[in-house]
């Protein structure tokens, strides 16, 4: 990776840090408990439980991704930044712009969730 794309790659890391950490505020505030005397009718009442299980499901996924975020950031300066931390190949220049939380290339990827 040249010196440019790592300039590159480290703004963009940044940036989803910040877009993820705003995300995660509004979802935290839609993953709050629903009052159970609170005055809407009984399907509004399971919508609003449905909805609120979507964001917590949608909440536990963006904390994921901001740790993997965070640590990419952590370690962006080490040498082995750019290598599969299961085989040791290096990530795709361009699977790091898409994916930069994840430490593995494609191929462990696929084999991890297989």
């Amino acid at each position: 990776m040249s010196p440019e794309e790592k300039i590159e790659l480290k703004t963009l890391i940044e940036n989803k840090v910040e877009r993820l950490s705003r995300q995660i505020v509004d979802l935290k505030e839609l993953t709050q408990p629903i009052e159970p005397d609170c005055a809407i009718g009984r399907v509004s009442r399971m919508d609003a439980i449905n909805n609120k299980s979507i964001n917590e499901s949608t909440l536990r996924k963006k904390v994921d991704q901001l740790n993997g975020l965070e640590y990419a950031l952590s370690i962006f300066a080490q040498d082995d930044f750019e290598q599969c931390s299961v085989c040791g190949e290096a990530i795709p220049t361009g699977r790091l712009f898409i994916m930069p939380e994840s430490r593995k290339c494609v191929r462990c990827a696929s084999l991890n969730n297989s």
